[in-house]
Order: structure tokens, then C-alpha cells, then sequence
């Protein structure tokens, strides 16, 4: 759903306008600071996080690169703190200290577009050219659907990770980078996922977001009436997913457990939700983390999700649960080069019916992967080497 300026503006926070004057008095130190610091390369996630792409890019740059002068953006407040603080050197998130170091740093490295000291300000910085700087976007997920706000246009990243060679070349013919700013190195979390033990009696529910619902705007009400969560599409077929009886069923003659854990930013949504069977597991951000569910987890159930690409690439078997089609083309994503029919790792069911029938028929499977899926993994990921961490170092030491 393409935003107008208007539209975008409501999103502005009164907390922003104070980052306006951090810039400022951050803006002569820096230039100074810069003389002592100048190859310094400033790595995040976001705020309250250190479980993505940036985080085990710094790790491996902590590891197998001490040398290299980097510092890591997180909270102090956030629970994965003391976690990245072992392995090296910290700025608190949206500080003036932070400040200083984004205006100091010879590369800027995010796995999100508003990996930076405040997204707003920085956008108007760096996208209307009042600031040239050097920024490289680690990703998110493998892209699959048309997102205009990656455009270059909304962006100007210097560098831009993407995975497959299907991805690469959509990304070179679509989003209007200048050649060579798009390279295919692979995901800095896949190299987590070379090894990894299976609970059999395991399987994840993890849908996407809905950004109509997650940051409403008056744009929303052109897909439904999100005033009231529970009357949303979204809240309504999930929740009646959950209380099927047929589910509760399957699980309890199985021993199975199923984990729900909703996209982070739906997560403040989880109390609404019915807990309606003791083997269903109802899974918040941070007590849970999303990298060891996808490991542990035998099955995946999710609806749009590019972390279906995480499962897909260890080889697992999932379904595509999408009772809204439609409306998350208009509200969210475009359509890009991926058809969940033609291209997706698993099935696609549109009712609940469906769903339950193919979580049933996985089941009595042992969780098989079809031939058919199979071979779409394999013809879909050509970098599983373990070396992604390092073809991302070479590439942006190369070409920044």
C-alpha cells in the first residue's frame, strides 16, 4: 500500500523532534571524531534486539575480524544487551553518543531500512540528500514481493544484500539501484542454520504482520475497520484456527506441541487470543526467539512470511495458511516475482479446513517433505555453504 507524504507524517512521533537537536550537536564533534575513527563501521538490528542479520554479522566480525574498528547499536534496557556487549563494543540505541558514531562511521550496516539513531530524521537526511553517507542493508528476509518504500528512490543504500539468483535479478531489474549496489552474498543468519537439532513433537505457527492493523493510518480503513482488533480478519481466522477442535484433536492423539508466536509487531495483540487447549503454547518477544523456534520446530505454519525462506533453506516441511489474499496485496505488498502456488516450499490452503487437513496429512507423514517441494528448495538457494558472514566482509570491503 503506497503511502502518501500525508499519510507518512502520521507516523511522526513528538520523541523525533527532539532527535533533530541530538543531530545537531552531534554534527561538529563528529567531523573531529572522524579523524581518529575513520574506518569505523556501526552494525544494528533494531533498539531492543540482537537476533537478526546485524547481530551475527557483528559476531563474525568480533570473531574472525578483531581487528576491524566496529560497534554494535542496542538498548541498554533490551534483554540481548549482555549478549552483544561479550563479544564486543556497544552504543546505546538513539543516544547522542549513537548520534556521534552515525555521523562519524565510515559504513552504516542495518538489517532494517530504520536501523539508525531515529528513523525519521535520518530519512530526511539521508533520502533527500542533506546527508551522504555510507550504509549497507544486511535484509530483513529474502525479498519476494514488490516493496516500493526499498525502492532506491526511498532508500539510497549503498549496498543491498539479497540471497538467490530469482531475488538478485529482480531486485537489479525492479527497484532502481545503480549496478553494482546489489549483490547476492546470502543472509548473515543462514550461516546459524547449518546445524540444528529437531523436536519431532514440535510445530511453530508464526504469521506475518498486517501493517493496516500493526500502524493504522487513515490509508487502513480502505482494507477494514481496524477500530476494534477483534472484529479484524486477521484476529478472527486465527483465533478460530486456534480453537479447532479438530486441531486440539490432532495435537493431543500426537503429543504435539504448537507454538503461536505472531510477528513481532503484532505481538501486542497475543492477550487477545483464546488459550483453548494445553497444547498450544502462546509465545512472546523476548522470552522466545525466532532463530532457535524455526530450528527446533519440525513443521512451520505461516501465512506470507519470508521466514518460510529460513525453514525452506534446513529443508523443512510447511504450509501457507493465506485466508486473506487480497487484502494483504492491496493493504501490504505488492506481488512480486514469488507465486506461493507456483514457487512456495509448501501448500497453499485458504480455510481453515484446508489447513487443518494438511497439518493432519503432514502429520501421518512424519513430516515428509513432498518431492515436489523438495525440489523447489533445492532449485530455489544456491548459496548454502556457511559463508555468507564472509562473502557479505569481502563485498563491503570491496566496494565501500
Amino acid at each position: 500500500m503506497k503511502e502518501t507524504f500525508f499519510q507518512k507524517l502520521q507516523r511522526v512521533r513528538p520523541g523525533d523532534i527532539g532527535h533533530i537537536f541530538l543531530f545537531m550537536a552531534a554534527w561538529l564533534p563528529a567531523k573531529i571524531y572522524r579523524l581518529f575513527r575513520r574506518d569505523l563501521w556501526l552494525v544494528c538490528d533494531n533498539r531492543n534486539e540482537a537476533r537478526d542479520n546485524g547481530f551475527w554479522f557483528f559476531h563474525y566480525l568480533c570473531r574472525q575480524h578483531p581487528e576491524q574498528d566496529a560497534v554494535y547499536a542496542i538498548s541498554r534496557r533490551s534483554p540481548d544487551y549482555q549478549k552483544v556487549k561479550s563479544l564486543g563494543k556497544t552504543v546505546h540505541y538513539g543516544s547522542f553518543r549513537h548520534w556521534l558514531l552515525y555521523l562519524t562511521a565510515k559504513i552504516n550496516i542495518s538489517s532494517q531500512k530504520g536501523g539508525k539513531p531515529n528513523a525519521a530524521v535520518c530519512y530526511a537526511l539521508e533520502v533527500k540528500g542533506l546527508l551522504r553517507n555510507t550504509r549497507v542493508f544486511l535484509q530483513h528476509g529474502i525479498i519476494k514481493d514488490d516493496m516500493d518504500w526499498l525502492h532506491y528512490e526511498n532508500t539510497k543504500m549503498r549496498l543491498f544484500v539479497t540471497s538467490t539468483e530469482r531475488e538478485y535479478r529482480f531486485l537489479c531489474e525492479k527497484f532502481g539501484y545503480p549496478e553494482g549496489s546489489i549483490i547476492k552474498t546470502g543472509l548473515c543468519r543462514f550461516d546459524n542454520l547449518q546445524h540444528f537439532t529437531v523436536n519431532p513433537k514440535q510445530i511453530l505457527l508464526m504469521p506475518t504482520w498486517r501493517s493496516w492493523i500493526a500502524t493504522p493510518t487513515s490509508a487502513s480503513k480502505e482494507i477494514e475497520d481496524v477500530s476494534d482488533f477483534c472484529r479484524t480478519t486477521y484476529f478472527r481466522c486465527w483465533n478460530s484456527f486456534l480453537k479447532s477442535r479438530r486441531l486440539h484433536r490432532l495435537l493431543e492423539e500426537n503429543d504435539i506441541t504448537l507454538i503461536f508466536y505472531p510477528h513481532r509487531d503484532m505481538q501486542r495483540f497475543l492477550p487477545f487470543f483464546e488459550v483453548s487447549s494445553p497444547r498450544i503454547v502462546f509465545a512472546s518477544w523476548p522470552e522466545y526467539d525466532v532463530q532457535t523456534l524455526l530450528k527446533e520446530s519440525v513443521y512451520l505454519i505461516t501465512d506470507y512470511s519470508s521466514i518460510a525462506m529460513d525453514f525452506a533453506y534446513m529443508k523443512k516441511r510447511l504450509m501457507y495458511f493465506q485466508f486473506d489474499y487480497d487484502d494483504f496485496r492491496r493493504g501490504q505488498y505488492a506481488e512480486g516475482y514469488f507465486s506461493y502456488e507456483k514457487d512456495g516450499f509448501g501448500k497453499v490452503c485458504y480455510t481453515q479446513e484446508e489447513a487443518v487437513e494438511e497439518l493432519t496429512t503432514a502429520v501421518r507423514e512424519q513430516y515428509t517433505n513432498p518431492q515436489e517441494y523438495a525440489e523447489r528448495d533445492n532449485a530455489f538457494f544456491d548459496l548454502c555453504d556457511g559463508q555468507n558472514c564472509e562473502r557479505t566482509y569481502q563485498a563491503i570491503k570491496e566496494r565501500c
